[in-house]
């Protein structure tokens, strides 16, 4: 799809680019034509390569503090290329999880002001999955239409399309707009424990949010996505000697058992929960009977009251137990509110669909309306805020989270660039 968009005869990439470039910087944005801008766009590839190149070779896993730091100056020095007003951030509102490190890496922010009314908020995260140490052996490389290296299709390609869709606006003298809200967290990874409340209070005064995680394959625009729980089950014992005096103890890892027993189907299919243990442990010794076991379930819901629901019946069930003298606990967490689509959200879709079809040639994008299971940052931006909220603004490409494998489609960097300015542009009009 994208292929033919850049083989066809309205995508021209000879070197009247460069001076369409000069042209269009002195044009006003009334005078400026979608052709002219694509031209634009066109030129901005390489440079856009090369920011997305400098980001891959920085290491930057989510617990890996001097990498975050590291990645942090550099956007923010990017940003401020831009003309925006940039400060870092270390945020001390933090949501504790089961899993949060006791030090987390900073946001960025950046802001433009312009001369309009609509308030815009982008969003990108700059973490990773991956340990220190890896780049070494899978550094960034081109393979044909193909991009690779650690962390380059989430999220390094949808850091780099901020900086680039900025870069793109300044070139245009274009300030439209009210205001462009930047922010970019570095504990997404980790599900944001010091990125959630900061995103949320921005995201309150935004018209529209557009988040840069990427498209998958297709270039398919989300707005929806499930929301994110976990549950942690705690059983504590009595330890004996299995052989000797087995009755003396009190059996955690039994207490466990009938406790899954009764927890195991909760799910519920009309309204999209799923809840699924998928870690459980108990016991060190063969001949001990074990004084303490848990379990750890994944759950997925569509709407926040589901999450308090089964977090009330998790708690009311557990009072039923298999060994009296046992003690069970369990532990509820929300990691990632839902993002549910809202009409606004729905237009916005459209209208991006449209500038693809019309002035892109290219097949209109697939918006996905429903929740199919993932999480993202975008959720909490929706979770205080009314604003149309957009996910998937990013290149195609795939391979999350996979070692020599994560890529994106260099073909897609021109469409995804020019859909996102010219969006940018449309929602300025309001």
């Amino acid at each position: 799809m994208i292929q033919n968009y850049i083989r066809s005869k309205s995508y021209n990439l000879s070197l009247i680019t460069l001076g369409s470039f000069f042209a269009l910087s002195s044009l006003s944005l009334q005078a400026a034509t979608p052709q002219q801008i694509k031209q634009l766009v066109v030129a901005e590839q390489q440079a856009y390569l090369s920011t997305l190149k400098d980001l891959v070779n920085i290491e930057s896993g989510s617990r890996d503090i001097e990498g975050l730091n590291q990645i942090a100056q550099h956007v923010a020095d990017r940003l401020k290329q831009t003309g925006a007003t940039v400060e870092v951030i270390k945020s001390t509102d933090i949501y504790r999880l089961d899993d949060t490190p006791e030090q987390m890496g900073p946001m960025v922010k950046a802001t433009l002001k312009g001369k309009g009314k609509s308030n815009i908020m982008l969003i990108a995260h700059m973490d990773t999955v991956y340990p220190k140490g890896m780049l070494k052996n899978q550094p960034f490389r081109i393979d044909g239409n193909k991009v690779y290296g650690l962390g380059i299709i989430d999220d390094k390609q949808g850091v780099a399309a901020i900086i680039h869709v900025l870069d793109l606006l300044k070139k245009m003298n274009y300030q439209d707009y009210g205001t462009i809200t930047v922010l970019m967290n570095s504990d997404e990874e980790i599900s944001s424990p010091s990125s959630r409340a900061y995103i949320s209070e921005t995201a309150k005064t935004q018209d529209v949010v557009l988040s840069f995680e990427g498209g998958g394959q297709d270039g398919s625009l989300r707005l929806a996505t499930s929301g994110i729980g976990a549950a942690y089950l705690d059983v504590k014992g009595k330890a004996s000697h299995a052989g000797v005096r087995p009755e003396a103890g009190v059996n955690a890892l039994t207490e466990l058992a009938f406790q899954l027993n009764q927890l195991q189907n909760l799910s519920n299919p009309k309204t999209g929960l799923k809840l699924n243990w998928t870690i459980a442990k108990a016991g060190t010794t063969r001949n001990v009977i074990p004084d303490s076991a848990q379990a750890q379930a994944d759950v997925r819901a569509l709407q926040v009251k589901d999450f308090e629901q089964i977090e009330k019946i998790l708690q009311d069930k557990i009072k039923i137990k298999a060994l009296a003298d046992s003690q069970v606990s369990v532990k509820f967490e929300v990691r990632r509110p839902p993002l549910v689509a809202n009409q606004r959200a729905l237009q916005l879709a459209d209208q991006a669909s449209l500038i693809y079809k019309n002035e892109l040639n290219l097949s209109a994008l697939n918006v996905v309306k429903v929740a199919a299971g993932g999480g993202t940052d975008a959720a909490f931006a929706g979770a205080k805020s009314t604003a149309a909220v957009i996910e998937g603004l990013g290149m195609s490409g795939d391979g999350a989270h996979s070692s020599n494998a994560e890529y994106i489609l260099s073909d897609s960097i021109v469409p995804r660039l020019y859909m996102t300015t010219r969006l940018i542009m449309d929602i300025s009009k309001k």
